[in-house]
């Protein structure tokens, strides 16, 4: 049913015979959201960010741990 839309709607009858000029010739703009291969998000790859992110996980942890060393809420019995 859609298999020929593209052509169909190349090929239409509605504007047979005239030419339609652009009225600007601006390049046009990438959108943002465009699935390509090998998006960024802040400059990063996707490995970039798994190691920053990973690594703010371990800061969490420790931060946490040093936290509840200090208050007493957990001791290390050496």
């Amino acid at each position: 049913m859609f298999d020929d839309l593209r052509k169909e709607g190349d090929a239409s009858q509605l504007f047979q015979g005239e030419e339609v000029e652009p009225l600007l010739d601006a390049p046009k703009k990438k959108s943002s959201r465009s699935g390509k291969k090998g998006r960024k998000f802040l400059g990063m790859t996707a490995f970039q960010r798994f190691v920053i992110s990973a690594l703010f996980m371990l800061m969490v942890c420790a931060v946490g741990l040093a936290t509840l060393l200090l208050t007493g809420k957990i001791y290390l019995p050496f």
